[in-house]
């Protein structure tokens, strides 16, 4: 039961099922720490999960909505917790417009950085008008004087993305080939 509020858009509200562990030795017979106790381990447990394919990279956990009966585990004495909780993800869309950050020049294109996502790949075949200058910082430029380097801010329109399940981590093939697109002053 994943639950999209918003669709196609870069940041997403979901609403998750979730089990937390909570070991023997933090259960407390007070509610209120056995809560907090199901509160941080979710936000662990959810830190580390890292992305997935249909929802992106985890960000936050905003509300937690319900917490089910607990079940003892029988080799260890850990008490399992269905919860329900709501949170926001990011993922990046074929068609969107977004902005990004150069870190990385090379011959054949740059990548780019926006949000969680380390690999945006932007072919030199589309920036139209740019063309690469090579040296000990190489930039791409334009008849304009505009600059493509590193650290410059470019928006560009994602024409594809990609799931690497084993980094657990989307890469995006994006173009500056469109209105307003290209370096950001």
């Amino acid at each position: 039961m994943v639950k999209k509020v918003y669709s196609k858009r870069m940041f997403l509200k979901v609403q998750l099922p979730w089990n937390v562990i909570i070991p023997a030795e933090n259960l407390d017979a007070k509610g209120l720490m056995l809560q907090r106790s199901i509160v941080v381990r979710l936000l662990d447990d959810f830190a580390k999960k890292r992305a997935t394919k249909d929802l992106g990279y985890y960000l936050a956990v905003s509300t937690l909505e319900s917490i089910g009966e607990g079940k003892v585990r029988q080799h260890t004495g850990d008490v399992l917790f269905p919860v329900v909780f709501s949170g926001i993800t990011f993922k990046i869309f074929r068609g969107e417009i977004l902005d990004g950050i150069v870190h990385k020049v090379l011959k054949h294109g740059v990548l780019l950085r926006c949000g969680p996502i380390e690999n945006i790949y932007l072919s030199c075949m589309k920036m139209p008008d740019y063309r690469y200058v090579p040296g000990e910082n190489p930039v791409f430029l334009n008849e304009k004087t505009s600059k493509i380097e590193k650290d410059v801010v470019v928006r560009f329109v994602v024409l594809g993305t990609k799931w690497l399940e084993a980094e657990r981590e989307f890469q995006a093939l994006v173009s500056l080939e469109g209105d307003y697109l290209g370096p950001v002053s």
